[in-house]
C-alpha cells in the first residue's frame, strides 16, 4: 500500500482530513507501508502543509479537472461516502474505506456505505475510528465491484434512498 487517495469530493469534510492527517493515523499508513498520502481536500477550511521527505510525502490539492489520475495510482483510496466519489473509485478497481460523515442529516451516506459494505465491496468507519480501521483492515476480504453498470448502481442507490 505505497500510495493513499483521500478524497472529500466537491464538498467540505475537514474532519476526515484532520483525522486522516493526525499523527496517529499517518504512522499507521506509514507502518502499513504508505509512502505518499494524497489529499483532496474540496471547499475545507483546513488545508495540512504538504511534507515532501525522502521516507514520506503528503500532497494536497482542492480541485482537479480528473480525479481518474490520483485514483488510477492509488493503493487504497479512502472517501467521505458521496454516491460519485464511491462509484468511480469502485470501476477503478481500487480498495475503498469510506469515512461517513456524522454531521449530515438524513444520512443517505451511511446508508449507501452500509449496503456496500453488506455486499463487500467496501470498508467503512466514522472519523473517531479511522485509525483503528486503518489498523486491523484487512484489504484482500473487499469483492471486485461488477464493472460497467451505472443503471445498475443508479438503482442501488434509489432502493438505498428510499426511491424504489
Amino acid at each position: 500500500m505505497k500510495s493513499v487517495f483521500v478524497t472529500v469530493g466537491t464538498t467540505s469534510f475537514d474532519e476526515l482530513i484532520a483525522a486522516v492527517s493526525s499523527p496517529a493515523a499517518e504512522q499507521v499508513l506509514r507502518s502499513r507501508g504508505c509512502r505518499r498520502l494524497v489529499l483532496q481536500i474540496g471547499r475545507g477550511a483546513l488545508q495540512p502543509a504538504p511534507q515532501h521527505g525522502p521516507a514520506f510525502v503528503r500532497e494536497v490539492f482542492r480541485f482537479k479537472e480528473s480525479l481518474a489520475e490520483d485514483l488510477r495510482c492509488a493503493d487504497l483510496v479512502i472517501s467521505h461516502a458521496g454516491a460519485g466519489s464511491c462509484l468511480e473509485t469502485l470501476e477503478e478497481g481500487k480498495p475503498l474505506l469510506v469515512v461517513i460523515n456524522e454531521k449530515l442529516m438524513d444520512n443517505h451516506q451511511l446508508e449507501l456505505a452500509r449496503q456496500l459494505h453488506k455486499d463487500g465491496h467496501v470498508l467503512y468507519c466514522n472519523c473517531s475510528t479511522l485509525v483503528e480501521t486503518l489498523q486491523s483492515m484487512d484489504l484482500s476480504t473487499l469483492k471486485p465491484f461488477p464493472p460497467g453498470q451505472p443503471e445498475k448502481f443508479a438503482l442501488f442507490l434509489d432502493k438505498v434512498v428510499g426511491f424504489e
